[in-house]
């Protein structure tokens, strides 16, 4: 339990059928699967249980045979989000929130992880972090989402565009005006919210930037913005692996 006396349940959402990397939780890094390396890291945390959902039974076995808990879920989640309550509602224990821990990855910091478990305080509804820009490439990368926040530091918008637009200023000076910050993708849900924002259908503003978190900004839901200095690292291509080895070879 965490400084709140909130039960926290990790889960760690493998889907084999990635379109752009099939079966990319099973990739040898150094030794180890990717979903090995993320379980491994993942425990360091002060999680109180994490368990590996996956859609395929190669991943399950897998997960098994390092000892890590399993649970094999449907196929056809649209989301990550929506394979967390699946789980949730077969467990047998209950938890007070969720982190959802990205899959792809495997050198994921338990800090950042605790640092969301901090914020399960029993009000926050949804919690995840963000990490100030601080180069115009970035702000202008249509692959790294933007946030906008208000003084609480609830989520007031997400977009792949920079926003806020300074009026009268061309973009390269845009971070003398103002503090920019872009998503940090991992979530943690308090359990009734997941059961809640699980159930409702896609949104115009999701689909407009196919950002699932504008769905629950636009249906009311609440999303409390936690800042890391802590940059995080997929492997999204073949072309990664190497690139992430590399980067954290001290840890392989």
């Amino acid at each position: 339990m965490n400084q709140f006396g909130k039960k926290i349940l990790g889960i760690i959402p493998a889907r084999f059928a990635s379109t752009r990397y099939p079966g990319k939780p099973l990739i040898d890094i150094g030794g180890k699967t990717m979903v090995q390396r993320v379980y491994e890291r993942s425990i360091l945390s002060k999680l109180d249980k994490v368990v590996i959902a996956t859609d395929h039974p190669k991943i399950f076995s897998h997960a098994q045979s390092i000892g890590a808990e399993a649970i094999l879920t449907n196929e056809n989640h649209p989301s990550g989000t929506d394979r967390c309550q699946e789980v949730v509602e077969l467990l047998s224990e209950k938890f007070d929130y969720i982190i959802n821990i990205q899959g792809d990855e495997p050198f994921i910091f338990p800090e950042q992880i605790n640092l969301l478990i901090d914020h399960c305080n029993g009000d926050n509804e949804l919690i995840t972090m963000m990490l100030e820009i601080k180069s115009l490439e970035l702000l202008q990368d249509y692959g790294e989402v933007k946030i906008v926040k208000d003084y609480q530091n609830q989520a007031l918008f997400f977009s792949r565009q920079p926003i806020p637009v300074i009026k009268n200023e061309p973009i390269d000076n845009w971070l003398n005006f103002f503090k920019y910050y872009r998503h940090v993708g991992m979530y943690g849900y308090r359990n009734d919210i997941l059961s809640k924002i699980s159930k409702l259908p896609p949104s115009p503003l999701e689909l407009a930037e196919s950002l699932e978190q504008l769905r629950w900004l636009e249906n009311g839901y609440k999303i409390k913005l936690v800042e890391t200095e802590q940059d995080s690292f997929c492997v999204d291509t073949p072309e990664d692996v190497e690139w992430i080895k590399e980067k954290f070879k001290e840890l392989l």
